[in-house]
């Protein structure tokens, strides 16, 4: 059992092997839920919760309640300076949850996993900033990813200002903090322009003021070149899964060029075998669209849902553990392990299934509008980025060098 902070609540996270009697247990606990932020059951942290997690596992197992007891203990302690939320509670170093690597804050309106330390809560001043404007942004229908983003890019500027009020902060003072990201931070482009634009909203949507960064430039981002695997690698990659419903993720992944969000939150219901269409709802920017369904990959997922058990219900891909939609980061680990275990050493992520998809397409003559409207893109800008690294235009292209040594006699 250790301390969360989970939707704005204290909470009990519940870690354990994933074994069938452990997993049955937990759900004979009241208001357990599974989260996918944390990666464990959690349930409001009260006595009440804390005698049914002790009634229903200890004839199961050993229970590890250190990190809870550690973390009430500090809790007590801070009682006398009366702190208004668990961001309050001093303490030079308290965990709140199992960390791979060195974590941050907890904090309750960012809902990220983070060490609590003095130094990092936001000022009294500036208290109100966060919840106003997840409001806000909750009232605009920004989606929980956008939202998550938004309020940790002005997390970031809350703790660097201290006691300074951030709702009269000039212009002048903005640049000096956008100056510091870039030099001191070490900050790359596109994330200066995420910051930039969670900092953009907040004055102008939630303040109201009018053109506040108008005349604050934007640094200039680079291009970068979609990564991808060539038809080698792929069948290398493929060939390394052995497990049936990994190997039909990535299948889908490369054969409809889906994003891992997309991948995770595919019904049976999406798969249209009499059209012969893939629905994929609400992508990228709250948008649907349809994309083609391969013959092969038809085949492919009715073997893994005939040979599979316990079988799907309702996700295409579903959590043996919660039922629910597969996590996007064990589909992300399924592709590293692969790509490993295939040899592959390009730095290249799930995402490149995605990539090499589209360029492939374009290798083969398919259209770009047609590729566009495949991959869900707004702008036929983004997707003219595959041009850049596709062969299909370079193919005829000789180098002025090898008609230079087809022509004279040069010594090599």
């Amino acid at each position: 059992m250790k301390p969360i902070f989970h939707r704005g609540q204290e909470c009990i996270g519940i870690y354990f092997s994933d074994i069938v009697p452990l997993n049955n247990a937990v759900r004979k606990i009241s208001c357990s839920r599974w989260s996918k932020t944390n990666s464990c059951w959690y349930v409001p942290l009260n006595r009440e919760h804390y005698q049914a997690i002790t009634a229903v596992f200890n004839e199961l197992g050993k229970i590890d309640n250190v990190a809870l007891q550690i973390y009430l203990a500090e809790k007590k302690k801070a009682t006398n300076q009366a702190p208004a939320s668990i961001m309050e509670i001093p303490t030079k170093k308290l965990q709140i949850i199992p960390a791979k690597k060195s974590l941050g804050k907890k904090d309750p309106v960012l809902n990220k996993p983070t060490i609590i330390t003095r130094r990092e809560r936001v000022d009294t001043v500036n208290e109100h900033v966060l919840p106003a404007m997840r409001e806000q942004l909750i009232l605009k229908a920004y989606s929980a990813s956008t939202i998550k983003t938004y309020l940790n890019e002005m997390g970031q500027l809350l703790q660097a200002l201290g006691n300074i009020p951030a709702d009269s902060l000039t212009q002048p003072l903005m640049k000096r903090y956008l100056v510091y990201c870039f030099e001191k931070l070490k900050l790359t482009e596109n994330t200066l322009h995420s910051r930039i634009n969670a900092l953009k909203f907040y004055y102008e949507q939630v303040l109201g003021t009018d053109k506040f960064f108008w005349t604050i430039p934007r640094p200039k981002k680079p291009l970068l070149l979609p990564k991808l695997l060539n038809e080698e690698e792929l069948r290398k990659l493929f060939n390394a899964l052995t497990n049936k419903k990994h190997k039909a993720m990535l299948f889908t992944a490369y054969s409809a060029g889906l994003r891992v969000s997309e991948i995770a939150n595919l019904k049976i219901s999406h798969i249209d075998s009499k059209r012969m269409q893939i629905f994929i709802e609400r992508a990228k920017g709250k948008k649907d669209r349809y994309v083609n369904l391969s013959p092969v990959l038809l085949d492919i997922l009715r073997k893994y849902i005939s040979s599979y058990h316990p079988k799907p219900k309702d996700y295409l891909f579903e959590s043996e553990r919660t039922l629910t939609a597969y996590p996007t980061r064990t589909i992300q680990q399924i592709f590293n392990n692969a790509k490993n275990k295939a040899g592959i050493k390009k730095e290249v992520g799930v995402h490149s299934l995605r990539h090499s998809f589209a360029t492939h397409l374009l290798d083969k003559g398919t259209d770009i509008r047609y590729i566009k409207d495949l991959l869900g893109h707004f702008d036929i800008r983004t997707t003219e980025r595959y041009l850049h690294v596709s062969k299909q235009r370079l193919v005829n292209i000789i180098s002025p060098l090898d008609d230079l040594m087809s022509k004279e006699q040069i010594d090599w």
